[in-house]
């Protein structure tokens, strides 16, 4: 069996019969590629919009109607509360990870290299002890590799630059740069202690 690298493997018989093997020709075939990966987003920077950055966001050309359509429905449904919606707690509010993920898929839907025809959504999964994992999961409209890698690491550049503009960031584990970092001002703040003199009798 020839690989994709262009490698021979030779395969025993009986492996054929007990075991699976994944087919590429479908997916050669379809004109797609799948995209299947998570941004893994801090779940300490997930919070409600304020005001003004309803206002900001509104006026960004992907997510203005959804914007005018959420914030219609959340009146509409706050309004049904009666004087109970007055209590933080009892109201619905925008998130900046819920304007997020519709920010992303507005993006993939207007990108011109991913297939529009296949599935195409971003969707929150079960919360990890690495953040909060928002998977984009769409095709690509090409199966060239070489094509699809490029495609696919423009795509996260994107969106990794853009989670800022959402007051959002990305999970990552403490480095050794983060711990000196952190342990800084304590550092410093004992470098500045006078060491105690010896009392004279």
């Amino acid at each position: 069996m020839q690989n994709f690298d262009k490698t021979i493997v030779s395969i025993p018989t009986w492996r054929l019969m007990s075991e699976s093997f994944r087919n590429w020709r479908g997916m050669q075939q379809s004109g797609g590629r799948r995209i299947k990966r998570s941004l893994f987003i801090d779940a300490g920077a997930i919070r409600f919009l304020h005001d003004d950055e309803e206002q900001r966001l509104s006026r960004v050309r992907l997510l203005t109607d959804y914007i005018g359509r959420k914030q219609a429905e959340l009146k509409a449904w706050n309004e049904a509360q009666g004087n109970v919606a007055a209590m933080a707690a009892n109201r619905r509010r925008m998130t900046n990870l819920g304007t997020f993920r519709a920010y992303a898929l507005a993006y993939l839907k207007s990108h011109p290299e991913v297939q529009q025809d296949m599935t195409c959504m971003v969707r929150q999964m079960q919360t990890t002890a690495q953040g909060v994992p928002l998977e984009i999961y769409c095709f690509t409209g090409t199966t060239v590799w070489a094509d699809y890698e490029r495609i696919q690491g423009d795509i996260f550049d994107y969106l990794l630059a853009v989670l800022p503009e959402f007051g959002l960031s990305l999970y990552q584990q403490p480095s050794g740069n983060d711990l000196r970092a952190g342990m800084l001002p304590a550092l410093l703040a004992a470098s500045h202690i006078p060491e105690p003199r010896e009392h004279a009798l």
